[in-house]
């Protein structure tokens, strides 16, 4: 796995994809566009309108709704100017007014006089946060790169993961053979959407092309159809292809279950070990629909046959112990 990828947003290309989206105008024309937004936050003033700065959101884009214009528009002249310099002296990537409200000029002065751009929404401020929130998380979501192959699988999205020519993308070719759909083959980028949430997509150059070593590379939409590819999926299961080793001690049960960590989310790990013979596209499809069962119906299958074994052999125990003869 990579590093860490920091992403950011710039206010011009916020305006230019989503303007329209968010109906947004601009209102201070002589203000530069050219400026990065890191917080996928976005949030109200609050007591900041007030003057109460202590704990300022710092870096994150603010939103005036009715409630917030209604009171500036409650102020005298003097303490409005007073409190909205001292709003914009904070660290804010941009402002937001929503409902088509006009703001007065003290507001567009003192945002100009610190280079915050500030947009009038024809949006509610309910609709606008709506729209945006979901842009921002997408755009702003810390993301990492894994060498591995990803494929949705009964729709659970299975990352496999080993070194470089162990068989993953032949093994995922053959899952989509039998009717299983390609998200990305050999580089995974793997964003993280809300605490433990991880998407998986391919680069936008690599599209659903693979590489199979000793056929070249192939597409796999034009060959096998729509059907076969999705854009995105999220990961639920890293699947560890390894070869074989005789001095090693394999889970056997299930009971002993594996974690990974990507972008600090806890993901489940499976170990395959790779032998002659052995079907490791069956198995995948079978590790799939262990994870649907665990965690739709909460059937653990290992658990519960252990549950059992250990209930016959405790009958057994007793039976011994009271047989006196």
């Amino acid at each position: 796995m990579s590093g860490v990828d920091t992403p950011s947003l710039n206010l011009r290309e916020l305006f230019e994809v989503k303007g329209s989206v968010l109906s947004l105008e601009l209102l201070t024309p002589g203000v530069s566009l050219d400026r990065e937004c890191l917080d996928p936050d976005i949030s109200s003033p609050g007591l900041a309108l007030a003057g109460f700065v202590r704990r300022f959101p710092a870096g994150r884009m603010q939103v005036f709704g009715e409630t917030e214009m209604t009171y500036l528009a409650s102020l005298e002249p003097e303490p409005r100017a007073d409190h909205l310099a001292t709003f914009f002296r904070q660290d804010i990537p941009a402002a937001f007014i929503t409902k088509g409200i006009a703001p007065d000029e003290d507001l567009l002065s003192a945002a100009s006089e610190r280079g915050v751009p500030v947009f009038r929404s024809f949006l509610s401020t309910k609709e606008f946060y709506g729209r945006v929130k979901p842009y921002l998380e997408h755009a702003l979501a810390p993301s990492t790169t894994v060498h591995g192959s990803l494929a949705d699988v009964y729709g659970v999205g299975l990352l496999f993961v080993g070194r470089s020519g162990i068989g993953k993308s032949e093994c995922v070719l053959d899952l989509v053979e039998r009717g299983h759909r390609l998200v990305a083959d050999d580089l995974v980028v793997a964003s993280k959407r809300g605490n433990d949430v991880l998407i998986g997509r391919g680069h936008e150059l690599q599209r659903h092309h693979m590489e199979i070593r000793g056929g070249g590379i192939i597409d796999i939409f034009a060959l096998f159809g729509v059907r076969a590819t999705r854009q995105q999926k999220r990961i639920e299961v890293v699947v560890q292809l390894e070869e074989w080793d005789d001095t090693r001690a394999y889970d056997r049960t299930g009971l002993d279950r594996e974690e990974t960590e990507i972008l600090g989310v806890r993901i489940p790990k499976v170990t395959i070990p790779l032998n002659p013979g052995k079907n490791i596209t069956v198995i995948s499809e079978v590790v799939a629909m262990n994870h649907l069962l665990r965690y739709t119906k909460g059937t653990d299958s290992a658990a519960e046959f252990d549950r059992r074994l250990r209930g016959t052999l405790l009958a057994v125990q007793e039976y011994l112990e009271e047989d006196y003869e």
